[in-house]
């Protein structure tokens, strides 16, 4: 997920390293950067291969001294649902999704009164949706700037449009971009290389054959590893002879990169045409082992996949992107566009698109068997990494004519919507899911049951119940997941819900027993996470803090994260009404570096009200009170008032009774407004920094 981040000059935003060293544009770039201090859209267009990309981030780049509240990237091109655009810009911000909030406002409200510049990049494909969203952030965020890059024009009001065009081809360093790219991608793929007097009419010929289109130049470039510059030139003279013999149907660029493409297809074995063309199936990137999964095949064994893949690589169809878990790779979308349409040629379409959905699927189902053990943060992460790739099998499923598959696909990703901050995404999932068509089965509890789960609301608890049982006698008839991976979370659900006595009905349900494997530990968590929630509602703390305790034991054998928090969480609520403010600190600032960590909202929501009451145990009202404001907030996006009963919260009321009469009421609302205001990744930096204690 995209963060708030600062680079070295303490600037907020998320551009990225630029992969290689940035040619010519300067023109260009002026033209931006003035554009940009007068409109508040523009847009770069232009075709594929043209360079709107990066040219669009090193303008960016180059202003972000205009703007303290920062400069953002929001990349589009792997996103396939109109309606998630304001989903991706929010996740670019940094924002978890909000049951209470539609992305769209989120995002507004984060953008916020600070001069912020958004780039929206490859906006085609979602041109409706696009213009709709520039539109309404523009007229909320009245000091925010958009600059957008499309193959045409947003046609929003006030968008200025720049036409962006190939590189000038000239003989001469002082004109000659293309040139100078050309070379120095040369450089980089044979470091021998050096562009002179003598051979730089020879690149002048290669650059002004291919118009001087970045992309066809990058991969001409990239032919010098196998060739002569004048074998190159020469391909590309025949190719291009070839040309002129055809009635053209299409712009002459358009051709030329085409053709570019093509040579750079012909060069390539039979084996690494096939991957590249079923490499095309995926969003964003992938690794090695969906790779294997998904493109091996016929000539093409799962163990040659690397083999090719690198040199794939090697001639610069597909980039290799460092990543914490191992290498990952991308396709450029114009490269990924001719991959497709060769996988069509190859009548392969359907076949490997069904290959990479049920290759997440399988994937999923792994991440959740494993969720509460020792690889719950790597899985959080991996998900978040996959995460066009998920929405894409999704898609997928629900474009098949058996619903089982959607449901399925979404209902098993509970603890991805629910746990990791996707909550207004996986509603939309779910909801598509559990659209079509009806009936009772296996896929469509599980999915109504984690509709249910991530809503929280208060609406409709017996109908949460009627699932909850309706899942115990179908896993009985059928054989399927113990019903103890559904019973606890229904009651915890409850719980939160402040219904204490139904969860506790719920939980002790005929069914809900311990079962092997996944479900006894999902049981013995979960029991252990209600157990002590209501033993805190009912006032006994010094059982809840020994449940809590028990929790986190259990956890520590698994190795596992999220539930752990919790344990944390309970502790830290007994410890506090024990008296102890010290240990429950600790609890809480664990708890909520915990659930930041993995995106848990709720949870988040939840540790960060409990210090409320433990810095005003402290003796810190002042701390206190920023912090009440911030917890408000972030209940407001939960959806939630509070989190549990009357009775488990009397002390927390209390305490902010005594901060109000304390603090007097204007210098409290003052304190309450300045929380208000926090975003959430301010919120917890806010809480875990560490301050000195106050004074006698």
């Amino acid at each position: 997920m995209s963060a708030s981040v600062r680079n070295g000059n303490d600037r907020l935003g998320n551009l990225p390293v630029e992969p290689n060293v940035f040619v010519g544009r300067k023109s260009e770039l002026a033209r931006i950067h003035h554009l940009l201090g007068r409109s508040r859209l523009v847009t770069l267009t232009g075709p594929g291969g043209v360079g709107k990309s990066r040219l669009a981030v090193r303008a960016a780049d180059g202003v972000r001294g205009r703007f303290p509240g920062g400069v953002w990237l929001v990349e589009l091109s792997a996103l396939t649902d109109p309606a998630l655009v304001p989903v991706a810009i929010a996740r670019a911000l940094g924002l978890a999704d909000e049951p209470a909030r539609p992305a769209l406002a989120a995002a507004a409200a984060r953008l916020g009164g600070t001069p912020v510049l958004l780039v929206l990049d490859t906006c085609e494909h979602l041109l409706p949706a696009c213009a709709r969203v520039a539109s309404a952030l523009l007229a909320r965020v009245p000091r925010s700037r958009i600059l957008a890059t499309s193959r045409q024009p947003l046609a929003v009001r006030g968008e200025h449009v720049l036409a962006v065009g190939p590189l000038p081809v000239g003989g001469s360093a002082a004109d000659g971009d293309a040139v100078a790219l050309f070379a120095a991608r040369a450089v980089a793929a044979v470091p021998s290389f050096t562009l002179s007097d003598a051979n730089r009419p020879r690149v002048t010929a290669v650059c002004e054959r291919l118009d001087g289109i970045p992309l066809a130049l990058e991969l001409a470039a990239v032919r010098l590893r196998g060739m002569t510059l004048d074998r190159l030139l020469a391909g590309l003279d025949v190719r291009f002879d070839m040309l002129t013999t055809k009635p053209p149907t299409r712009p002459a660029r358009h051709q030329t990169l085409r053709t570019a493409i093509g040579w750079s297809h012909e060069l390539c074995t039979p084996l690494e045409r096939l991957l590249w063309a079923r490499l095309s199936v995926f969003a964003g990137n992938w690794d090695l082992e969906a790779a294997e999964f998904v493109c091996h095949g016929g000539p093409l064994s799962a163990e040659r996949v690397m083999e090719h893949l690198t040199a794939l690589a090697d001639k610069s169809i597909v980039a290799q992107e460092p990543d914490g878990g191992g290498p990952r790779y991308r396709m450029l979308d114009t490269l990924r566009e001719f991959g497709a349409l060769w996988l069509a040629e190859l009548g392969e379409g359907d076949n490997v698109r069904h290959r990479h959905r049920d290759y997440y699927r399988w994937l999923v189902r792994r991440a959740e068997a494993e969720w509460l053990g020792p690889g719950q943060r790597a899985w959080a992460d991996h998900m978040s990494t996959e995460h066009a790739n998920l929405r894409l099998a999704l898609d997928t499923c629900l474009a098949d004519p058996e619903p089982t598959l959607g449901l399925e696909l979404a209902g098993t990703l509970w603890f991805f919507w629910f746990a990791a901050g996707h909550a207004e995404e996986g509603r939309a999932y779910l909801a598509r899911a559990l659209g079509r068509g009806s009936g009772t089965s296996a896929e469509r509890t599980l999915a109504t049951w984690a509709h249910r789960l991530i809503t929280l609301t208060p609406d409709d608890l017996d109908a949460a119940e009627d699932v909850a049982a309706e899942y115990v006698r179908l896993a009985a008839a059928r054989g399927l997941p113990p019903a103890a991976r559904i019973l606890p979370l229904n009651g915890a659900s409850l719980a939160a819900r402040g219904e204490s006595a139904r969860s506790a009905v719920l939980h002790g349900a005929p069914g809900a027993g311990p079962a092997g494997g996944g479900g006894a530990t999902f049981f013995k968590l979960t029991s252990h996470a209600v157990q002590a929630y209501l033993l805190a509602g009912q006032g006994a703390l010094a059982r809840a803090g020994t449940a809590a305790e028990r929790l986190s034991a259990e956890c520590d054998k698994h190795g596992e994260l999220w539930m752990r928090a919790w344990g944390d969480y309970y502790l830290g609520l007994a410890r506090l009404g024990l008296g102890d403010t010290e240990s429950a600190a600790g609890c809480a600032r664990a708890a909520l570096a915990a659930k930041w960590r993995i995106h848990d909202r709720l949870g988040t929501a939840a540790a960060v009200d409990l210090l409320v009451c433990v810095e005003a145990a402290r003796g810190r009202p002042e701390r206190a009170a920023r912090l009440l404001g911030a917890a408000t907030e972030l209940w407001r996006r939960v959806g939630l008032a509070r989190f549990g009963d009357a009775e488990a919260t009397v002390f927390q009321r209390e305490q902010r009774r005594r901060l109000r009469g304390e603090l007097g009421d204007a210098r409290f609302g003052r304190l309450l407004a300045e929380g208000l205001a926090l975003d959430t990744r301010q919120t917890v930096e806010f809480a875990l920094a560490e301050v000195p204690e106050a004074g006698p």
